[in-house]
């Protein structure tokens, strides 16, 4: 009876009203450092910005990048847009990402890109849990757009000469350049206030939240569906309050105990994260036929790679 009830109230909170929605999945929020910039902190300007990167303010402002579009197949299907920056632009954003972008802090929730965090431990926080749920965003860079990137440097201290111009070096058509070194970590300055709101959702539901990249995941402690569509529906409303738009059908799944969970290709049920089984026969045949020195379905440097992130999960 007074599991019943509880039900009847959370219908009647949650609705199914998108306005009720978008009302309620606006409270969710932690408060977000880098929204406002503390009026004490004086304003960097262009000359801190040459100083830094040890170049004249001519030179910063007399650059213009040049993207070349680069179209790479996918593992899902498809193919993927690039936009790769000439050699003298991708020089100037490495070293923006290590004396500018790279020191600042992102949220905790951010996985992907961040120093001392990885996919094993986008997957670790979701092990051995009652339902696993994971929603992919659309585009993601390419939906990045330039203005929150200038006002993320305005907000970090920037006047607005200097972030103007740390705008145009790290955008291209108006978005982040997929293909672009600043992009990733800037990806996730630009979206503090998202993962803290997707925080304060989760927490509310007692579930646990990361994002890699365009990969959100939730996971609950326990099965309930009216709690798992309700976290679902409002998570959708965050998202598209935050101006991007997920996949409802194609790339959304709810995985329970029963089923594979699988975070960016690792199980998770039933112990730590690690490869599927399918994955790990699929390896030893590729490792036995390089070995037989036969043409195999990756190259032994592709291999290196395959072994080292084995060794990643195995470790970690």
């Amino acid at each position: 009876m007074l599991a019943w009830l509880f039900q009847l109230l959370l219908r009647s909170l949650i609705g199914t009203s998108p306005r009720r929605h978008f009302r309620l999945a606006e409270s969710y929020r932690e408060p977000s450092p880098n929204r406002y910039k503390p009026k004490w902190v004086k304003q960097r300007t262009l000359a801190d910005l040459a100083k830094r990167l040890n170049v004249s303010i001519e030179t910063l402002q007399s650059h213009k990048p040049t993207y070349a579009q680069l179209s790479i197949p996918k593992k899902s299907g498809g193919t993927r847009m690039l936009h790769v920056p000439d050699a003298a632009t991708k020089r100037l954003q490495r070293a923006l990402l290590r004396r500018v972008i790279g020191p600042a802090k992102s949220h905790d929730a951010a996985m992907g890109y961040e120093r001392g965090r990885s996919m094993v431990d986008h997957a670790k926080r979701h092990a051995d849990r009652a339902v696993v749920i994971g929603i992919d965003l659309q585009n993601f860079f390419p939906s990045t757009r330039a203005a929150w990137v200038r006002d993320y440097f305005i907000a970090a201290g920037w006047d607005k000469e200097a972030a103007k111009l740390l705008t145009h070096l790290t955008t291209h058509e108006n978005a982040l350049p997929q293909g672009a070194p600043t992009s990733p970590k800037l990806s996730n300055l630009v979206n503090h206030l998202m993962d803290a709101r997707l925080t304060g959702l989760a927490r509310h539901f007692g579930a646990r939240y990361t994002r890699y990249a365009d990969d959100i995941i939730f996971s609950l402690p326990t099965d309930d569906s009216l709690l798992v569509k309700s976290l679902v529906n409002l998570a959708m409303h965050v998202i598209a309050n935050c101006d991007y738009r997920p996949h409802w059908k194609k790339k959304l799944f709810i995985r329970r105990s029963h089923q594979r969970q699988q975070i960016a290709g690792l199980v998770v049920n039933n112990g730590p994260p690690r490869l599927s089984r399918e994955t790990k026969r699929w390896l030893r045949a590729v490792r036995h036929r390089l070995a037989n020195g036969k043409q195999a379905t990756l190259t032994p440097s592709q291999l290196a790679g395959w072994d080292a992130f084995e060794h990643m999960v195995e470790n970690t």
